[in-house]
This record gives structure tokens, sequence and C-alpha cells, in this order.
């Protein structure tokens, strides 16, 4: 008798043609349905959601833009980000408390002005403030950059 073994694959069928096998792959392509038209009110809803402020960085960010400056003053050489990220991560890793407190200070404050600018934005949202004349808001946010 000959032994069989089960094998993963990615076969949708198999058919035995003498004594071998024989072996149909399946198509890597998927079928995709198709897209609907966003109708008036999806439109919309992506225009208000567009409108909603943006989360404020991390500490690791704040320090990271600080940090990238001055270690391309040292190396100018050196134009990976891939490298300037690595070398960042070691020393956020080494850092002490102390020493990342004005980064966590910062977050700390534009996390609270986002927090604020988020209620007023669910506020004015739920209130139906928004309309098609209303699209343009008076964008003095610091959360864009």
């Amino acid at each position: 008798m000959a032994k069989t073994s089960t094998t993963k694959s990615t076969t949708s069928s198999s058919a035995s043609t003498n004594g071998n096998m024989a072996l149909a792959v399946k198509s890597g392509r998927r079928k995709t349905p198709a897209r609907k038209a966003k109708t008036k009110t999806a439109k919309r809803e992506a225009k208000i959601d567009a409108m909603k402020p943006k989360k404020p960085p991390t500490a690791f960010f704040y320090f990271l833009e600080d940090f990238r400056k001055e270690y391309q003053e040292q190396n100018p050489d050196v134009k990976s980000m891939r490298d300037i990220g690595k070398a960042c991560g070691e020393k956020w890793k080494t850092m002490t408390y102390e020493e990342k407190v004005q980064y966590y200070d910062i977050a700390t404050e534009k996390r609270a002005e986002f927090d604020i600018s988020m209620a007023d934005f669910i506020k004015r949202k739920e209130s139906g403030e928004f309309d098609e004349a209303d699209s343009e808001f008076d964008d003095d946010s610091e959360f864009d950059g």
C-alpha cells in the first residue's frame, strides 16, 4: 500500500489521472463587490469628519522633533530617517523620567487643548450646526502642525 500524506496547499480541487495527482490552483484575485455611490448624507458626514480635530502627538514625538534637529546638526552625513529614528528610540529608552518630564508636560497640555476642541466639535455636531454653508472653520488650531 502506498502512503498518503496530508499537506496544506492552496488548491481548490484535485483529480486523479493515471495514478498522478493533478492540482488546480486557485486564482489569487478576489472579486470585490461593486462600490455604492456615496449618498448626500454620507458625503456630508465625510465632510464633517474632515473638520474633526486631529489628535495631538505623544511625548515621544515632541522629543523626536527636538532630537532630530540636534542629531542632524551633529551628524550631517546621516540622511536616513531609519537611522535617526533608531538613535532617537535608543536615547528615549535610556532617558530618566526627569529628562522626559518636559515632553510629557507639552503632550499633556496639547492633549487638554485637544479634549476641549473635541468636546466643542461634538457639541456642534450634535446640535446640527454643521451645514453646507458652514463648511469653513476658523482654523487657529495648532494641531495641524
